[in-house]
């Protein structure tokens, strides 16, 4: 599992009509690094699976298969059966007024939209390393208070 993918998709209009889906172009394993993340995985299972603790539960490798060794074997490999765990998101960054990339403040404002907020998994800047139901409740907690101008709860110290 690639929990955190070096690639990264985007979503454009397909018209001017809001009423027509957008283009979605995911762009999964678009980049070098999570092919060799990938391949990485692959060997370090088949090491893990060659261990004498682990031989009485193997009988044999199902796959890739003990005969596909070079990178290109593994890579058809992962092409063939590679899914997705996680759950999309980061399609309208939050981050600073320095990013370029970054659509919303830290208040989850849109920047020069007046009086819209963006307030999903859509202003996360990255994958967290898990299910995103979590960070998505405490973005709109967050967020919640942020509206009705409620002071931040105070650190603290456990």
């Amino acid at each position: 599992m690639l929990l955190r993918p070096d690639s990264r998709g985007q979503i454009t209009l397909a018209s001017r009509d809001p009423k027509q889906a957008p283009r979605i172009k995911q762009n999964f394993l678009a980049r070098e690094k999570d092919w060799a993340t990938l391949r990485a995985a692959v060997k370090l299972a088949r090491e893990i699976g060659r261990q004498s603790a682990l031989a009485p539960f193997v009988a044999a490798e199902t796959g890739p298969g003990p005969d596909r060794r070079s990178d290109s074997e593994v890579d058809a490999y992962i092409r063939a059966t590679a899914i997705t765990v996680h759950h999309p998101l980061g399609t309208c960054k939050m981050g600073s007024d320095r990013d370029p990339d970054a659509v919303v403040d830290a208040e989850c404002k849109v920047r020069g939209v007046e009086g819209l907020r963006i307030v999903d998994a859509s202003v996360m800047p990255d994958l967290v390393g898990g299910n995103i139901n979590a960070p998505v409740i405490m973005i709109a907690e967050k967020a919640a208070d942020l509206i009705r101008g409620r002071e931040p709860l105070a650190p603290v110290n456990v």
